[in-house]
């Protein structure tokens, strides 16, 4: 069985990694959409879609690896257009794991299974507060994978954000 996971991961943090795991767990093999990958770099939106790939791709397991396939979805004003665009990205897949509640509409209306990523700290892990943290000088590493601090550290990430 074939699964979707649609996000912007803005950047790729911890909750993002289990969100995966948890995906993987129902699933054979999973697509990763990143979102908004037509989108210039903005606050927030401050990486781009091949930079956010690298950032999973080095934060995973090469059991992981294997089992995920990362696609490039891009933003449209029209929400039917999007999931139809969807379609011509993504091979078959069975089950989208979302939290969105626009997303889970469209596919449920579609008759497509939609299940829900339960959070992990979702008070402090989201990307929004991982980029206000870069931006104030606090501490934000505990909150991403190794992989992605990594990166993050190699663009000067917190610098663009304050640039931005």
């Amino acid at each position: 069985m074939n699964g979707l996971l649609i996000g912007r991961f803005q950047p790729f943090h911890l909750g993002h990694l289990d969100a995966l795991h948890f995906a993987l767990s129902k699933v054979d093999n999973l697509f990763v959409g990143l979102g908004s990958s037509n989108k210039p770099l903005l606050k927030n939106n401050p990486f781009s879609a091949e930079e956010r790939k690298k950032m999973i791709l080095s934060s995973i397991d090469d059991s992981i690896r294997n089992k995920i396939e990362i696609c490039y979805i891009p933003d449209f004003e029209d929400h039917k257009k999007w999931v139809e665009n969807i379609d011509t990205i993504i091979p078959k897949f069975d089950i989208v794991f979302t939290n969105d509640e626009m997303t889970k509409y469209l596919y449920s209306k579609r008759g497509t299974r939609v299940l829900a990523i339960p959070f992990t700290r979702r008070d402090v892990l989201s990307g929004t507060n991982i980029r206000d943290l870069m931006i104030s000088d606090q501490p934000w590493e505990e909150y991403v994978p190794e992989g992605t601090k990594k990166f993050l550290n190699e663009i000067n990430a917190r610098e663009r954000l304050k640039n931005l």
